[in-house]
């Protein structure tokens, strides 16, 4: 099943709930971790597009005290340009020691890079089909990967997303200010973890709305050449980014970079048979 018959942001086009067939596929059972894909960096010399541009987004509430200036992106001043920032050093130059942890999904990773990693690792970002298939784990029209009830700022915290009032102040509820180990939280039915929350995911697709809605045309055509990604992150709220939900949807530049999106790893399981 992928969509949903109670779409919630009209404009991204979350419905309708549609039933589709799928060949076999394997999926990572988490995002993609820092140590993962220090393997590949290691053993290929790769460079990601945030250490080649020189720079990458980083919240205000993370950026390092030796980050000097920063600018503001326009109309969401809370994303910083930091100079130096790379998904070695998370927050800023410097950050390294304090910020960077191999159990967490890498970060500051464009489109572009995990297809590269995804090339590496012998198989593929997936579809926008198979990622809602594995994150409902087993349930149909769920809002979430657990079922329907609502993450709150209280006392259930299913997922790392954001607690308090956005973007000013984050009360940590869940255990997180940033991202969570990779592997944290509860899996689904399917025994995946962290498909909402924690980071954004790169699918393989690029980010379509088909409507005749005219504020979906219009995100359609200021969308143009992004490419869709799924999940939330956990800067995601309820009274913000109700996109922590398994139909909700998103889209960026294929080689944007921003501490709160990663990606996890598809293979087609005839040519790992053949393999």
């Amino acid at each position: 099943m992928v969509g949903t018959a109670n779409p919630l942001i009209q404009e991204d086009a979350e419905g309708p709930l549609q039933r589709k067939r799928l060949r076999p596929y394997l999926i990572g059972q988490t995002s993609v971790t820092n140590a993962q894909f220090a393997t590949f960096v290691e053993e290929t010399g790769f460079v990601t597009e945030a250490e080649t541009f020189g720079w990458s987004f980083v919240f205000w509430a993370q950026v390092s005290g030796e980050a000097g200036l920063t600018q503001g992106a326009r109309d969401v001043e809370w994303w910083r340009r930091v100079d130096g920032a790379t998904w070695r050093e998370v927050n800023g130059p410097g950050t390294f020691e304090t910020a960077w942890h191999p159990e967490h999904p890498v970060i500051h990773v464009s489109w572009n890079d995990a297809q590269a990693y995804a090339k590496w690792a012998g198989g593929r970002l997936p579809t926008e089909a198979e990622w809602e298939h594995a994150a409902r784990g087993g349930l149909q029209d769920a809002r979430y990967p657990w079922g329907d009830r609502d993450p709150d700022d209280q006392s259930f915290f299913p997922c790392n997303i954001w607690q308090g009032r956005f973007p000013q102040i984050n009360s940590g509820g869940d255990g997180y200010l940033t991202t969570a180990p990779a592997k944290s939280y509860e899996p689904n039915g399917y025994g995946l973890y962290n498909m909402v929350g924690n980071v954004w995911e790169w699918t393989a697709e690029p980010f379509r709305i088909r409507s005749q809605r005219k504020a979906a045309r219009a995100r359609q055509a200021q969308m143009r050449g992004f490419r869709l990604a799924k999940g939330g992150s956990f800067l995601c709220h309820a009274s913000y980014c109700w996109r922590y939900r398994i139909a909700a949807r998103t889209g960026n530049s294929p080689d944007s970079t921003t501490t709160h999106t990663g990606f996890r790893v598809v293979w087609d399981v005839e040519a790992r048979m053949k393999h």
